[in-house]
């Protein structure tokens, strides 16, 4: 199983309250450093907690794809993703060119992560229709149709979609991979799962998931590839976990505690210890190998830590290093 991190991206993601490019991509290197497979940015025009309670003034964002583009000219060995692009977003030709890029820049480490979107006030504050579930699928469909196409080398390609169409489009130069893989990110509903059996290298979920939930979600892929006619073997399961690590239990309790007190607003006014470690990649360094080990033995091939109560952020770096020691031998 390969073990991934999550990358600093926003005015939270680190203890200054403040985001920089280049923390990104330090982190990037101190990732490799420890023995991490791959690193990971996500994609919002900014954040916000407004729906916890907090203010709804926009949190900045780093842009991932140019970000990703300055991380694989600064390391060596790291794969490169963004958990996910929304289809909306972008052409999902222009995501393809993107990622091409990048992955020559980097050698061919690229995976490219697509999923549906879901935060409304980023749509309507820069002019794209949010519109309906539906809508949305319609969009990621296309997505995947195009990307997977132009990266497995159907060039020309010709695609006549509700939302994103393309007529003889080519991949030139073309990346170094033939295919980039292709993880399609959500909750894991019929729809995404069909998607993703026909059109995706795996599913990627995020950020809070108990072994035995996970196991019954299991069921669902199975059929999707049945549905599709696709070996399950063949399909990849990514999974993105939070967590908070001590070498003991009682040094990891203390840091949810800090978490906890750390998140905005008062969606974690309830929770405990038990309720956080139940479904979060918490515990000693024991603990936390033990949790990996389980969802390992699930058939998950990629496991992507953040180390902390909020997405992409590392307020403590000691707990990076605590994640590596548990997982990489980093």
């Amino acid at each position: 199983m390969r073990v991934g991190l999550a990358l600093p991206q926003y005015g939270f993601s680190l203890a200054s309250g403040e985001i920089i490019a280049t923390d990104a991509i330090g982190w990037a290197q101190r990732a490799e450093a420890l023995g991490f497979d791959s690193v990971w940015l996500s994609d919002h025009f900014f954040y916000s907690f407004a729906r916890y309670g907090a203010g709804d003034e926009p949190i900045a964002a780093l842009e991932p794809e140019t970000t990703l583009a300055a991380i694989a000219a600064t390391t060596d060995r790291v794969r490169l993703g963004i958990l996910v692009e929304c289809a909306t977003f972008r052409h999902p030709a222009l995501v393809a060119k993107a990622a091409a890029t990048t992955d020559q820049l980097s050698g061919g480490r690229v995976d490219v992560g697509l999923g549906a979107g879901w935060f409304e006030q980023e749509f309507d504050a820069f002019g794209y229709r949010f519109g309906t579930v539906r809508d949305r699928f319609d969009a990621l469909e296309d997505a995947l149709t195009i990307t997977s196409g132009l990266f497995g080398g159907a060039d020309p390609l010709t695609h006549q979609g509700r939302v994103w169409s393309l007529h003889d489009g080519r991949l030139t130069p073309p990346p170094v991979q033939r295919p980039i893989p292709i993880w399609a990110g959500g909750k894991g509903g019929p729809r995404l799962l069909a998607a993703a059996a026909r059109l995706a290298a795996g599913w990627n979920t995020v950020w809070r998931m108990a072994p035995e939930a996970y196991a019954e979600a299991l069921s669902s892929v199975r059929a999707a590839c049945s549905e599709a006619a696709r070996d399950p073997a063949t399909f990849g399961l990514s999974l993105g976990l939070y967590g908070t690590i001590g070498r003991t239990e009682e040094d990891a309790e203390n840091a949810f505690a800090r978490a906890r007190a750390s998140f905005p607003g008062d969606a974690m006014r309830e929770e405990t210890w038990a309720s956080w470690g139940f479904d979060t990649l918490s515990g000693s360094i024991d603990q936390v190998r033990a949790r990996a080990d389980a969802f390992a033995a699930l058939g998950v091939t990629d496991l992507i830590v953040s180390p902390w109560a909020l997405p992409f952020t590392i307020a403590e770096p000691d707990q990076v290093d605590l994640f590596a020691e548990a997982l990489t031998g980093g």
